[in-house]
């Protein structure tokens, strides 16, 4: 498949799956449980069709270590998705989880005992800066909220200040999680197709502890007003593109675009939306992106291009 139409799969399907996040977390607030166990159950049934040939084909991974795998995959998912629920707003929400530069950087000095480059300590300080900046913001205007009188307003900075930590968390288990997964590719292999099955079909037994509030908002939905929807899960087109564009083309390329893609999500959620978003909310936000690109190296390997563009012949 051309890259071309692998990066259209991204930003069409990661961008889509944001905005319809967002419509059904304000149509239906605390929906983050069953709009996860969805998105699971779509992939992992699609994966058991074609990855997993109806359970006959074994996986190349030896399954205890997806167990392992899917435990923090899971907690990751279901963290993400709750913090909404915890007076955390979706601009917001994609800053922080942003900041995933951070946590690999350190987990991978701490576990890998890996050193990076002087420009690659600079862009991670400029995304902390960028992450710093957004929630101070929006932590003084939880606490300022003028239409609440002073108990509640406290009630609802604690909250906030809890979907902070729950971020934050889900931040650093990811981070583990990649580093996990790195170490697995290296000793048996890169087999992205079956850990994308496992990783949502192994999880399924675990939304028996959240199935009182999946059947709450199951309800709910089916007698609320009517949510206009996308003829293909996001989700799924998504994940199919960024898999499909590991496929065929570099890391540098795949970064690059997710990047790209968060910054129009954001844009378009802030626009769309009308979410509270402050002079500061934009420095910080550009900090982020500015140092995720440093990070990437992406002016390296602009260098190139341009020198041969400029070397060009004129036309006469």
């Amino acid at each position: 498949m051309h890259p071309a139409v692998a990066v259209g799969l991204v930003f069409g399907g990661c961008c889509s799956n944001v905005v319809f996040l967002e419509l059904l977390a304000r149509q239906f607030p605390g929906c983050g449980n069953i709009v996860t166990f969805s998105q699971f159950l779509f992939i992992a049934v699609e994966g058991f069709i074609f990855e997993a040939n109806f359970g006959r084909k074994r996986p190349a991974i030896p399954i205890r270590y997806y167990f392992i795998m899917v435990a923090m995959f899971f907690t990751v998912s279901v963290v993400n998705n709750y913090a909404l629920n915890l007076n955390i707003a979706m601009p917001l929400h994609m800053i922080f989880r942003s900041g995933s530069l951070i946590a690999s950087m350190a987990l991978g000095i701490i576990i890998l005992k890996k050193r990076y480059s002087v420009s690659k300590y600079t862009s991670i300080a400029l995304v902390s800066v960028g992450i710093f900046t957004c929630t101070f913001m929006s932590a003084k205007q939880v606490a300022s909220d003028s239409s609440l009188n002073e108990e509640d307003g406290l009630q609802v900075f604690l909250w906030w200040l809890l979907g902070i930590a729950a971020l934050t968390f889900a931040l650093l288990m990811s981070a583990r999680m990649g580093i996990f997964q790195e170490m697995l590719y290296k000793q048996f292999g890169k087999h992205s197709k079956e850990a994308l099955f496992y990783n949502h079909a192994l999880p399924l037994p675990g939304f028996l502890l959240l199935a009182p509030n999946i059947y709450h908002h199951a309800v709910s939905s089916l007698s609320g007003p009517d949510v206009p929807l996308p003829p293909l899960p996001p989700r799924y087109v998504c994940i199919r593109g960024v898999f499909i564009l590991t496929t065929e083309c570099t890391s540098l390329t795949v970064t690059l675009v997710v990047t790209l893609r968060k910054f129009v999500s954001l844009i378009f959620s802030i626009l769309y939306f009308r979410n509270p978003f402050t002079a500061w909310h934009w420095l910080g936000t550009a900090f982020v992106f500015v140092g995720t690109l440093m990070y990437t190296e992406v002016w390296n390997s602009l260098g190139p291009f341009l020198a041969r563009w400029r070397k060009r012949p004129k036309e006469e």
